[in-house]
């Protein structure tokens, strides 16, 4: 006669022993605001950040598809409702706004301020300021840059850099205004782009602006077709975000920004 064991109590064995350990993110805590319209960011930096220890943790923030200077300004008070929602009560290293032109509308201080209204004194970054952090590292004191902005989203990107001593040698869009079509432009595209950015005269490496923009998991292909360093949006913030995290690792084939540390 054999035991029906549907029919009969399961044998509780109880509460287990159990430890707690510092969880996924035992070397770093990343947090990450992302658009509500990107398609890119979250894939690029999961990509880029895939080192143990290291956690990504993300929320969205509502932006218009449309990209113009008014539409940008209205993210501005939406950022700390979206940050406060990342882990409460968890500690972060570091909390990075996934927007380039809304940051260069905003200014970086002001997306800083939004920030730490939900997370004082957190370390923060946005792809701005990471690539200013990565034209310093790379050595680069001129750019070629490469956006899918309209001309004048490009005309206050290259007044913001170069009020901030960079230089731009050269400038190019894709002209791609919908964020939804920004992050289909092919990566064939952007490899093209970046080689003819790279050949004007005073470029010393590419810029390529806009978190849709899929550059980083061809970053290293792109260097070598265009002979200089390039970097973008998305490569340049998860690079920054690990080292504001004090995580220094190289990452060979992500590009020659992550074989080098913060300068």
């Amino acid at each position: 006669m054999s035991l029906d064991l549907r029919a009969s109590a399961p044998l509780d064995l109880g509460v287990m022993p159990s430890e707690l350990d510092a969880g996924v993110a035992w070397r770093a805590a990343i947090g990450l605001v992302v658009l509500a319209t990107d398609q890119t960011m979250e894939h690029e930096l999961r990509a880029l950040l895939r080192l143990p220890g290291v956690g990504v943790f993300e929320s969205r923030v509502f932006n218009d598809n449309d990209i113009r200077p008014e539409t940008l300004r209205a993210i501005g008070p939406r950022i700390a409702p979206s940050v406060a929602l990342i882990l409460p009560g968890v500690p972060l290293d570091v909390v990075a706004f996934g927007c380039t032109s809304a940051t260069m509308t905003l200014g970086e201080e002001a997306v800083f301020a939004e920030i730490r209204k939900a997370r004082p004194e957190v370390a923060c970054t946005t792809p701005v300021t990471a690539a200013f952090a990565a034209f310093r590292a790379l050595g680069a004191n001129s750019i070629g840059l490469l956006t899918p902005y309209a001309p004048e989203i490009n005309a206050s990107l290259v007044a913001y850099f170069r009020g901030r001593g960079v230089g731009v040698a050269a400038v190019a869009t894709f002209d791609r205004r919908d964020d939804r079509d920004a992050a289909r432009v092919s990566p064939d595209s952007i490899e093209q782009a970046t080689q003819r950015l790279a050949s004007a005269p005073g470029v010393e490496a590419v810029f390529v602006s806009c978190t849709s923009l899929r550059v980083a998991e061809a970053t290293a292909k792109f260097e070598y077709l265009a002979g200089a360093p390039v970097t973008s949006s998305n490569h340049a913030m998860a690079w920054h975000c690990l080292r504001l995290s004090g995580v220094d690792d190289a990452l060979p084939g992500a590009g020659r920004l992550f074989e080098l540390p913060q300068a």
